[in-house]
């Protein structure tokens, strides 16, 4: 599938977008965190447990909450950085690229979590865009994006390499890695018809 950007969009513009929207998702983590601590931590019960039916309707809302303070703060920069890197090439992809990542990794801990853990957070999503952006602009052949793919990588790479591998230290490497191989596959379903303009 191919995207060919509206004309409207200037560099300054995109940019500015894609800067309020990461900023208001961010900032939607944090508001969600507060209301979980003031009503006793009732929203953790939108975090995914495995194999059970029901628990496929949290699949989209776990994404968006956390176990408190300290795991939304892991995972802020991160998704403000990736995802304002991923939002410059469109607000529309970007969301349709995110919402694939998020159901992609949700599922991914769905299937494969062990039996009654409760798993929830933006890291699936982070690590997604992680591979998206590392991955587009081989795809797309742009050089503005393989320069900025690279430079992800060389930052983020072995923490992610971390991150995706199996372990007993409560972290959802499941997520992680369904998350980063959705964004890989992203990159390649939802490329952009030409890319002479930086995104």
């Amino acid at each position: 599938m191919t995207y060919t950007e509206p004309t409207r969009w200037t560099g300054s513009g995109r940019a500015k977008a894609a800067a309020l929207l990461m900023l208001a998702w961010v900032a939607l983590l944090w508001v969600l965190e507060a209301i979980d601590v003031a009503s006793g931590h009732a929203l953790d019960a939108y975090g995914i447990t495995a194999r059970q039916p029901d628990e496929l309707a949290d699949v989209v809302p776990a994404a968006f909450m956390h176990f408190g303070f300290d795991h939304v703060a892991a995972n802020s920069v991160p998704l403000l950085i990736f995802g304002f890197l991923a939002a410059l090439g469109g607000i529309r992809r970007f969301l349709v690229v995110s919402l694939v990542i998020i159901l992609v990794s949700g599922l991914g801990v769905w299937l494969f979590s062990p039996s009654g853990a409760n798993t929830a957070g933006a890291s699936g999503l982070v690590f997604g865009l992680f591979g998206y952006l590392v991955v587009r602009g081989f795809v797309e052949r742009s050089l503005w994006q393989v320069a900025v793919g690279l430079v992800v990588g060389a930052v983020w790479g072995s923490s992610i390499g971390l991150g995706i591998a199996p372990s007993d230290t409560g972290v959802s490497w499941q997520g992680h890695l369904f998350g980063l191989l959705a964004g890989v596959a992203a990159a390649f379903l939802f490329h952009r018809r030409g890319t002479k303009d930086p995104g």
